[in-house]
């Protein structure tokens, strides 16, 4: 296979836990190979109510939710198998673990939660996750909830372990309403925002010559 020195690094997309109070990293998930596709979808949180004046208003910041199907193949690791001890013996199952650990609290948390209850605790509060950022390059950084998770598993070793996987997700981008403007996650969405209204005020203006028109009707 022919190889280019100057190609250029292609960065890796993934999704990055920290704890919400320090701010300290807690653990990356990197993509082992970047989607084809990224969908986006948005839910306008428009004030209309149907009376007068109202139409034109906005309650909030559009709920945006990311779609993307990433593939995870041990193919590659089981050329070499010597060095890949953990992929001999486990397959995929520890990718896929490392994925489903966000959509489930620690089994600590759920029984330091049991002990609660059985001391007779009248209020146990909601077991806390750390805040997902999905990173899709520098100027795309924000706060997640995973709001659809799928696995495929579409092949096997000998032992039935998965050696070749799609997971699908779909994300909720948390924003103020969600957050405040004080949490780490809002301040991250607020940077969100304010770097695509820069990025928007980087196309010109359309005339409305390109329309047919000398001037609006009004």
């Amino acid at each position: 296979m022919t190889t280019f020195p100057k190609s250029p690094k292609v960065i890796k997309g993934g999704i990055v836990l920290v704890d919400a109070t320090s701010g300290a990293t807690l653990n990356m998930i990197s993509m082992q190979y970047n989607p084809e596709s990224l969908s986006r979808s948005y839910e306008p949180q428009s004030f209309g109510d149907g009376s007068q004046g109202t139409a034109l208003r906005f309650k909030g910041p559009a709920v945006e939710t990311l779609t993307i199907e990433a593939d995870i193949d041990a193919a590659d690791q089981l050329e070499f198998p010597s060095q890949n001890q953990d992929v001999v013996e486990h397959g995929i199952q520890p990718q896929l673990a490392v994925l489903e650990s966000l959509i489930n609290p620690t089994s600590q948390q759920l029984n330091n939660n049991n002990i609660l209850a059985m001391a007779g605790t009248l209020e146990i509060a909601p077991m806390e996750a750390p805040m997902a950022l999905f990173v899709w390059s520098k100027n795309r950084i924000v706060p997640i909830s995973i709001t659809t998770f799928s696995i495929t598993e579409e092949a096997f070793d000998t032992q039935l372990n998965p050696i070749r996987a799609k997971v699908n997700l779909a994300m909720k981008v948390l924003n103020i309403d969600d957050l405040g403007f004080k949490h780490r996650g809002g301040a991250l969405f607020m940077s969100y925002l304010q770097n695509k209204e820069q990025l928007a005020g980087k196309v010109s203006s359309a005339s409305l010559n390109n329309f047919g028109l000398s001037a609006l009707p009004f």
